[in-house]
């Protein structure tokens, strides 16, 4: 179910329209294929990877193509890695030497992908990790190591306001990597007016810490770990959908089963899987966003994973026909669908995305209140024929075929905004459960008999 609306702001509007971001987990970790995460979680000698990570020199990088496929696949925004929890820095920072520019590949990855993904349409953002997994302050914090601790926090503020000075317009920041720290410690709240002042039209997320005046420190400790109840502009589902009540979300999501950066003989999500992550976020949209932020781990030559393109490109086949069914649409599931597929709605439109095609001529859609005026197969731009019976709408003339690999979509047009019943807004396990004794008693009577009477 959709949740009720909320002003968005007219610079932030972009989001809701956009549904589709490409997230982008690269760095030096890359050349070990077995996660952005593999320092940590296999204890890598700390000089080691530092050695590795500089020598790093990813030869194919080619972020006009990487935009290139971005467009074609039908994504509308990126938000890239400029820091992850191994603290490599993919930019000129003016604060260390452990960057991409410094060291062996001598770029700054950062301002080639802004400029090639600025200069494709695409919105534009980043990504930075609070925990730097090089730093024992970080993790010692203010009360056992005071001055380690502010020259962190000051490194960690000053980078932040590096990348909104020195890059153009950025329009989405995504913070990660909280734990242990708080938003107090962090000085996150500080730091977002900051860079509102540097940015007046960034969208920042909820990665912020719990701050004792704002929130209720509290650490979860689970994924998200971090995550505000109120600080940020939008919610960040990981792994899962779930609307945020109070504010713009978007589910990040990877390509593969699990990790997030490219790992050699991880399992791949097929094509439909995506598309279906996709369609539900936007059904559980609206205004409220319901975007997906679907990974892609490049490989360490700076290749994208064939496998990715093939998926990706299939996606974005499927949207350049269906596009009006998820970009700028107000969320869905306007009546009881999930016997056949999702929903999404916009303007006089309700939208049928069909994921189990059953070779059937006729459909049948209960619960619609609003008078019907058209029906389009919009896969093919086929009219169908209808009939309308009260709240029961007749959809006649289907092929036996699916007409696409993907998801099939037919467009209803309606006298007005698309409307429903009781029935279309209370689910199962859901609503008056008074409406449900009703219904039974009406059609068949009251006893456990065959027949409904009564004995």
């Amino acid at each position: 179910m959709t949740q009720p609306a909320f002003a968005v702001p007219d610079k932030w509007k972009w989001f809701t329209e956009a549904r589709y971001g490409m997230f982008i987990h690269w760095g030096p970790y890359a050349r070990y294929a077995r996660g952005e995460q593999v320092l940590f979680r296999e204890h890598l000698n700390q000089a080691d990877y530092a050695a590795q990570a500089c020598a790093w020199n990813p030869e194919h990088f080619d972020p006009e193509l990487w935009a290139a496929t971005a467009k074609k696949a039908g994504f509308k925004y990126a938000c890239f890695t400029t820091r992850h929890h191994d603290g490599f820095c993919m930019w000129d920072s003016a604060y260390t030497d452990y960057s991409s520019a410094k060291q062996a590949a001598g770029r700054d990855f950062v301002r080639e992908y802004v400029e090639a993904f600025r200069k494709a349409g695409l919105r534009v953002g980043l990504y930075y990790s609070w925990i730097d997994w090089r730093l024992p302050a970080y993790y010692e914090g203010p009360e056992k190591d005071p001055e380690g601790w502010a020259r962190t926090k000051a490194y960690l503020h000053n980078q932040v306001k590096e990348l909104l000075t020195n890059y153009g317009q950025i329009d989405h920041f995504f913070f990660d990597g909280v734990w242990p720290r708080n938003a107090d410690d962090l000085g996150s709240i500080e730091l977002v007016e900051e860079m509102r002042r540097l940015q007046p039209n960034i969208l920042i997320n909820n990665r912020l810490g719990y701050s004792e005046q704002v929130d209720g420190y509290r650490a979860d400790g689970g994924i998200g770990a971090g995550d505000s109840d109120t600080l940020g502009d939008f919610g960040t589902p990981e792994h899962t959908i779930e609307a945020d009540r109070k504010r713009l979300w978007e589910s990040c999501q990877t390509t593969t089963w699990r990790l997030w950066s490219h790992v050699s003989g991880e399992r791949w999500r097929s094509a439909d899987h995506l598309l279906d992550i996709l369609v539900e976020c936007t059904e559980k949209g609206g205004a409220h966003g319901g975007n997906l932020l679907l990974n892609v781990g490049p490989m360490a030559d700076g290749q994208l994973p064939p496998e990715f393109v093939e998926r990706a490109l299939e996606i974005g086949r499927w949207l350049e026909v269906h596009g009006e069914a998820i970009y700028g649409t107000d969320g869905g599931a306007l009546t009881e669908f999930i016997t056949r597929g999702r929903q999404t709605t916009k303007g006089d439109h309700l939208y049928l995305i069909i994921r189990f095609w059953d070779g059937r001529p006729q459909l049948r859609l209960t619960d619609l209140a609003s008078e019907v005026k058209e029906v389009t197969l919009l896969t093919t731009g086929q009219r169908l024929d209808f009939t309308q019976q009260g709240e029961e709408l007749l959809i006649d003339g289907l092929p036996q075929e699916a007409p696409t690999r993907l998801f099939p979509v037919i467009r209803i047009t309606c006298e007005g905004a698309p409307t429903t019943n009781q029935w279309g807004s209370e689910r199962l396990w859901e609503g008056d459960p008074q409406r449900v004794a009703d219904w039974a008693r009406k059609q068949r009577g009251s006893s456990v008999y065959a027949d409904g009477e009564e004995r």
